[in-house]
Order: structure tokens, then sequence, then C-alpha cells
């Protein structure tokens, strides 16, 4: 097989998220459903933005794979070239009117994401990489005064090299850290347990049994945003069990390319698989002591039977 133009993918991949991005925000989701449970929900507009950007990557792309979240029935990798997509990562916050979602598509070859485009269609903030090229975020540029009454004022975008502060600033240790964090939608047993555990051990003071302390947590209902928020350097960490490929492939060579690392959220896992559904995402500046340190913080341990 030819070996892929990794730039005509992303452009191709910009091009659907922009031409899916209005059917997103037009939508008016009045018809929800569950799939494992009360927090796991599926709109209309999240299939039919998974069958516009399935039927057109078959279409472009015939000879490459497509696993899409919600017509996967494994949500296993192949070697084989993917195309790996989220039609809407925040489901729940899409349904609540919460505009932190996005479509999150990448390109995937021999287990390694390769292409990543991560659309916002609310903020309208686009979030791209290509392996060995950086990652950069497009975003509308905010006026400096006001247009007068009447006047019509065009939008403008700016495109941006990630992380956004340069040089980025060393986080010394976890006490210094603003960390990410998801419920998930498992809410019993042994991985609700270790988050709990985990989460318990990230707030409280280090005087207490070893704790943290970290500066604060976030939890903010879409994982391809909170990598990029992770590569754009605002959010320190993010730490997550339970995510399938296609809510972190794209985020996580945006990441990447921004001078970040992805590990494993357990202990040791220093290299973690894309379709493994545990991960720790750091921003440039946060080195492996932070790694160390987290993973010391870990209540017990992530387990998913799909995986292990």
């Amino acid at each position: 097989m030819i070996d892929p133009n990794l730039q005509n993918i992303h452009d191709f991949l910009v091009g659907l998220a922009h031409q899916a991005g209005p059917k997103i925000v037009s939508a008016n989701p009045a018809t929800v459903d569950t799939k494992k449970n009360s927090s796991d929900l599926v709109t209309e507009t999240d299939k039919a933005v998974e069958d516009l950007i399935s039927s057109s990557c078959r279409s472009a792309y015939p000879d490459y794979a497509f696993l899409g979240e919600e017509t996967s029935t494994s949500g296993r990798l192949t070697e084989s070239p993917t195309f790996v997509v989220d039609p809407i990562d925040g489901t729940t916050n899409f349904v609540h009117a919460h505009p932190y979602v996005s479509i999150s598509m990448a390109f995937v070859r021999n287990f390694k994401p390769e292409v990543g485009v991560v659309y916002n269609p609310f903020t309208q903030h686009l979030y791209t990489a290509i392996k060995g090229q950086g990652a950069y975020l497009t975003a509308p540029r905010i006026p400096t005064s006001f247009p007068m009454e009447g006047q019509h004022v065009e939008s403008t975008y700016e495109k941006r090299k990630l992380p956004l502060r340069s040089p980025p600033v060393p986080l010394p240790d976890l006490s210094h850290a603003l960390v990410a964090v998801e419920y998930g939608n498992e809410r019993s047993g042994n991985n609700w347990e270790s988050k709990m555990a985990t989460f318990n051990a990230l707030g409280r003071a280090k005087t207490e049994d070893d704790g943290a302390m970290v500066q604060s947590v976030r939890s903010l209902g879409s994982a391809a945003l909170n990598c990029c928020s992770v590569a754009r350097g605002d959010i320190d960490l993010y730490w997550e069990g339970g995510c399938w490929a296609w809510d972190v492939a794209a985020g996580w060579i945006i990441v990447e390319e921004a001078g970040g690392l992805v590990v494993g959220g357990n202990k040791g896992e220093w290299e973690p698989k894309v379709d493994g559904r545990r991960y720790l995402v750091l921003r440039t500046g946060a080195g492996k002591e932070v790694v160390e340190e987290f993973w010391s913080k870990v209540g017990g341990k992530l387990i998913y039977q799909d995986t292990d």
C-alpha cells in the first residue's frame, strides 16, 4: 500500500469538521437514548454526524478502515490505516446545551496516531496536528473594539502553534498542578473505587496521609478537549480511565506534537496503547518525576477486561 499523504488527510478531516459542525450547533437533541446507563448518552445527531463522516471517509479512502463510536462493536484497533472518530465527544454536555463539545477525528496507522483534528463547533476552536509537523489552534480573533451600529463585521481567524505559552513554565510537582479528571459512566466496582481513592489523594493535604494537594481539579466532559487543553498548556495533567480510542486518538497526537507526553493511567505504563482505555496526559514542561508522583497517588489499579 502506498504511504498516505498526511497533509491531504489532515485537510480532508478539517473540511469534514467544518461540514459537520453546523449540524451539531443547529441541532435540538430532543431524542436521547442511553447505552450502558443513564450517564452514557447518545442522540440522533451523534449518529447522523458519524454517518456523514464515515461515508465521506469510505468514499475518499476506500482502502482505509473506519472505527467510530456509534458503529464499532469492539472498540479495538488493528495495524491497518484507520480513521478513528467520535462524532460528538461530550454528548452529555451537548444534551445539556453546555458548549464543551467536540468532533474528534484521527488517522491511525500501526497503532500510532499520525493526524489529529478536534473541533469545537460552538467556540469554533480547531485543534490540528500532523506527525512531525507540530500542533496548532485556529480560533476566532478577539476583536479589539466594538463595531459601529449597522457595521458588518466578518470573523477573522488566527492560527497559533501549541503550546500557547512559550517557553512553557516547568511543573515541579503536583502541588502546582491543575488536573483534569472525569467520572466516566462506570459508577460501581473496582474502577470506580480506584477513581474515588485517586481523586481523594489528589486533593488531600500533604500533611494528611501523603496527599498531593493539587491546586484544583476540573471535570469538563470531553476527553478530546481535555487533551487539547493539556496541549495548549492551561491544564497540566489529565488522568482518565474508561475512554476509548475514538475519545483520545486525535488529542493524543495533538498533545505529542505540542511537546507533551501520554503514558498509561496505572503505575509503570510508559508505553500505553491508544485503545488501552487508561491514560495520563501531561503538558510540555511536566517531566517524568511528575508522572511518578502521580502514579504514587493512584488508588488501586484501573482494570478493563477488554484490554487486559
